[in-house]
Order: C-alpha cells, then sequence, then structure tokens
C-alpha cells in the first residue's frame, strides 16, 4: 500500500505527532520551524497539511501543493485560509473546532466572575500600587442576575449549565436550535434580542458572520440595564469595539471582560486606555489540554482525509454547513463512513445507493446524498472521488441514487440508514448520533450493534453455535493481532455477526483464512 504523506506546517502538541507517525500508511512530513519560502519547495509531495496560524494558506501555498487533497487547521479560525481557492483546486479544507471548548468555556467564567468582582483591578491596585482600599472594589453577586447566552451551541450551552450552578437565571439566544435544547435545561429560550439586553450580564458563543458582526452596537447598549456587564471570549467584532467603548466609558457598561479582539494582536487597542475592563490576549484555547486535543483531532482528521474516509469539519463543501443547523453535520461524516464501510463489506460493482433518514434529520436527508456516494464510491474509485464530482460520477456509472425520510419507528431520535445494492446483493448499515457529535454504528444487515465507527475492524458473519469467539481469537493471535473490542450481534435465525476492532493491519491471507472456518459465512476487513 502506498503511504500518504502529511507535513504538519507548525508546531502541534507531541501527542498529534505520535498518532500520525503510529499509522502504518502514513508518512509525516516533519516541516515545523522551516521558512516558509522553503516550505513551499517541499509541500508539493504532500496529500494533506497541517497548519496553523503562522502559515498562510495563500495562493503561493496552493500553486505549489500539487497534490494537496485538504488542509487542516489545527484550531478553530480560518482566517488565514483563503477557502475560495482550495475550493478552486479541489482541495478541502478543514478547522478543529471543538477541541477548545472547554478551554473556552473556564475562561468565559474567568471573565465572568472578573466582571462580578473587578478581581484584576484589586489586584493591580494592591500588587502594583501598594494600596489597601476594599471599599473602592464592591461587586456583585452572580447570584438571582440574569445571564444573557447569545448562542447556545457547543460552547455557550456549557457557560449556561455552569452559570446556572451561581443561581443565575439564564436567557438564552439562538435562532438555529429548538427551543427545547434551552428549556429542558430550566433556562429561558427567547426569540427576542431585547430580553438579552434587559439581562444584567450578557456573553456572546457565535461565529463571526454578517448576522454577528456588530450584533451589540450603540443602539443595543442604549436598551441595556445600566450597569450591565458584558463578556467576549468568542470573536473580535462581535461587539462594536467603539460602542462598547463608550457604554464603558459612560458607565453605561459597568464592566466588560474580553479575551478577543477585530484586529490583533491588540497592544495598543483604545479599550486597554479604560479601567472597568479585563482583557486578556485571545486566550480561549491556551490549556495544557485544549492544545493535546487539538493536535490529536488535528491529526485523526488529517489521517480521514487522507485515506479519503471522511473530511470532518470541512469548511468548503457544496453544501453550505452554515445553511444547516448544528445538529445535522455529525450526521454528513457519519454517513459518508457508513457507505465506506458498507463498500468494504459489499466489494463489487455498485448497482444502487439509498439512503433513509428518521426524525429531524430526515429534513436533510438530501444533503446526505452527496457524503454517502462519496464514502461508498472511495473504495473502488480513490482519490478522484470527491464532493464535487460525486453525482456525476454516479450517474456516468449508472448507479441509482435514492433518498427518502421516513417515519421515525426505531426508538432513536434520529437514526441514518444506507443501503448499497451491488451485483452480490444489498448491504444495509445504520447509525446515529448520541448527544452532540457522539457518532454511532448501530445496525449492520439486520444486526444491531454499537460502537464507533473509527478504527480497523474486521466484520464476521457466521452460524450462531458455540466455539466461534475461541476460533476467532485464537487465529488472530497466533498472528499476533490485538483485539481491541469485540462487539456481537444476533439474530432470530440463528445467524450472528461479529465487529472486531483491532490494534494492527490485517491482510488477506489472515481474512482467507477466516473464511475457510467451517462456521464462518463471510468475513471482510475494513478501515473506517
Amino acid at each position: 500500500m502506498k503511504q500518504k504523506k502529511i507535513i504538519v506546517c507548525d508546531a502541534i502538541h507531541q501527542k498529534g505527532f505520535e498518532l500520525l507517525k503510529s499509522e502504518n500508511d502514513i508518512e509525516v512530513i516533519d516541516a515545523v520551524g522551516v521558512d516558509k519560502e522553503e516550505l513551499l519547495n517541499i509541500i508539493g509531495e504532500a496529500d494533506v497539511a497541517i497548519t496553523r496560524s503562522s502559515t498562510d494558506i495563500n495562493e503561493k501555498f496552493l500553486n505549489s501543493a500539487k497534490n494537496m487533497k485538504a488542509i487542516v487547521r489545527a484550531g478553530v479560525g480560518v482566517d488565514n485560509v483563503d477557502q475560495d481557492g482550495c475550493s478552486r483546486r479541489g482541495i478541502i479544507a478543514m478547522n478543529v473546532p471543538t477541541a477548545n471548548t472547554i478551554a473556552a468555556v473556564e475562561l468565559t467564567m474567568a471573565h465572568l466572575l472578573g466582571t462580578a468582582r473587578s478581581f484584576t483591578n484589586a489586584n493591580n491596585h494592591l500588587k502594583n500600587d501598594r494600596v489597601w482600599k476594599r471599599e473602592k472594589w464592591y461587586g456583585t453577586e452572580l447570584s438571582g442576575k440574569k445571564l444573557g447566552v447569545i448562542g447556545f451551541g457547543n460552547i455557550g450551552s456549557r457557560v449556561a449549565i455552569r452559570a446556572k450552578s451561581f443561581d443565575m437565571d439564564i436567557v438564552a439566544y439562538d435562532p438555529y436550535i429548538t427551543s427545547s435544547k434551552v428549556t429542558d435545561l430550566d433556562m429561558t429560550y427567547t426569540t427576542n434580542f431585547d430580553d438579552i439586553l434587559a439581562c444584567d450580564f450578557i456573553t456572546i458563543h457565535t461565529p463571526k458572520n454578517k448576522e454577528t458582526i456588530d450584533i451589540i452596537s450603540f443602539d443595543e447598549i442604549k436598551k441595556m440595564k445600566d450597569g450591565v456587564r458584558l463578556v467576549n471570549c468568542a470573536r473580535g467584532g462581535l461587539y462594536n469595539e467603539e460602542a462598547l467603548y463608550e457604554g464603558i466609558k459612560s458607565g453605561k457598561i459597568a464592566f466588560a471582560g474580553i479575551d478577543v479582539f477585530s484586529y490583533e494582536p491588540a497592544t495598543d487597542h483604545f479599550l486597554l486606555d479604560l479601567e472597568n475592563i479585563c482583557v486578556t490576549p485571545h486566550l480561549g484555547a491556551n490549556t495544557i489540554e485544549s492544545q493535546e486535543k487539538i493536535a490529536i483531532q488535528a491529526a485523526e482528521n488529517a489521517i480521514s482525509a487522507a485515506r479519503g474516509v471522511s473530511y470532518p469539519n470541512a469548511l468548503n463543501l457544496p453544501i453550505k454547513a452554515e445553511d444547516l443547523p448544528p445538529f445535522v453535520e455529525p450526521y454528513l461524516e457519519l454517513v459518508q463512513k457508513m457507505g465506506f464501510l458498507c463498500a468494504q463489506i459489499n466489494k463489487a460493482s455498485i448497482k444502487s445507493v439509498k439512503i433513509e433518514a428518521e426524525g429531524e434529520v430526515g429534513e436533510y436527508v438530501k444533503s446526505l446524498l452527496t457524503f454517502a456516494l462519496v464514502g461508498s464510491l472511495k473504495e473502488s474509485i480513490g482519490d478522484k472521488i470527491n464532493y464535487v464530482n460525486a453525482e456525476f460520477v454516479a450517474n456516468e456509472k449508472a448507479i441509482d441514487t435514492k433518498f427518502e425520510a421516513i417515519n421515525n419507528s426505531s426508538g432513536y431520535k434520529n437514526k441514518i440508514t444506507i443501503r448499497l445494492t451491488t451485483e452480490k446483493g444489498v448491504t444495509t448499515v445504520n447509525g446515529t448520533v448520541f448527544g452532540e457529535d457522539e457518532q454511532r454504528i448501530v445496525g449492520i444487515n439486520g444486526f444491531k450493534f454499537d460502537f464507533k465507527p473509527k478504527g480497523k475492524m474486521i466484520v464476521v458473519k457466521n452460524s450462531d453455535v458455540p466455539g466461534v469467539i475461541a476460533d476467532i481469537s485464537s487465529m488472530l493471535s497466533s498472528v499476533g493481532v490485538n483485539i481491541a473490542d469485540f462487539r456481537l450481534g444476533r439474530d432470530e435465525h440463528g445467524l450472528a455477526m461479529a465487529v472486531i476492532l483491532v490494534d494492527e493491519n490485517i491482510d488477506k491471507k489472515l481474512v482467507a483464512k477466516l473464511n475457510e472456518l467451517d462456521t464462518c459465512i463471510w468475513a471482510e476487513y475494513a478501515v473506517i
């Protein structure tokens, strides 16, 4: 198997490097610290690049990246990534948006407490000025106060939960979620932005786009309570900075906690001249744990992209992710993995691909089809298949494609099914997402399972008789293959199916030996 090349352009946590180097089919090019002009001479051989803010993904970079299939920005911000340029060249641009969630949540709580008690000012007054003046630093308590949360996604919802433990009353504004996500937590959901402006504290957790830039400006601050306290640990420019300055200077805003600015580094920003403001230099992701998670997720995403299995958090898809509710996005990746699994189990010329969706995700079943096709065709076409040409290739090969929203009868809140028909027969895989992004395979060909669609696995259909597990385990052990997990499904007709997650690569000879077992109906090896 030809190795895929992943180039690491900027420093990431060592755990990310360890993960990349542990994969037999991946060659790692360590370009950390390489001069950016010299980098242009070596990226041409790479299939995937991992970058951070130090490397600009601009025209010069893209022109040099002749073999590039995907770019992973190890972090949330993609201001330095030319997404349109990537799209024109067929390069998938990705980021890692959730690895710093807890770090950002906890920094927000620090700023929330800071705005209530003026810790930074009190600290500086005593430590730097050597003045002991307790009466100058009266604060206010969080308990009993209203906190307005703008944006109730991964970070905003967790901030709200923590603030509620301080006995705060939470009012949430987010037009892109169902109200039950808020009300189920005994919090108030509103579609009236004025309800947010009436709160004692306000924090924002939205992406930066045309809807959210200056979402709080002069007019909004006028409507606020006197003595309101504002926090922004999301993106610079969500609060109009001139309006924020005037609001703090006039006393309308009692205190603000700001981690992000419209232009960074903000070492000479006018907000720094104000007393009643606590500022930090964009520290949202700056924890040891967060940096490790970012590196691991970036490495995992790069490996998946190099193999063509999936492109997690792709930013330049033909389907605009921002037009879909957040809960749909994990299903896009999941259905692609399901298609890839189907094609590895059922290796033959594809006749049809059908997607069925139950629950709320059924409204977006058409969007799932492209991803299912990319996954299904990857096994036979390889790197030539992508989101742009998937439907064209399917038509060219006379593959029948269908999608359907069906009644929810499975017991899952949302469930998707892919039916892959080949010359050999039909393979069906079912999947769902638990919580916000926990992907699971919950069925294969009618056998019930529950496992993550990730890693190396052997899928075996067999007669449900004693000794099968022992026979398989013994055979794997004899060739030094370690079993990481063993999932078993059974039916009422004397048959069973096993999904065996393993640590090592499996060769064709071992799969052939498994198929020779008297109890084995068929066995296949798959990597997701």
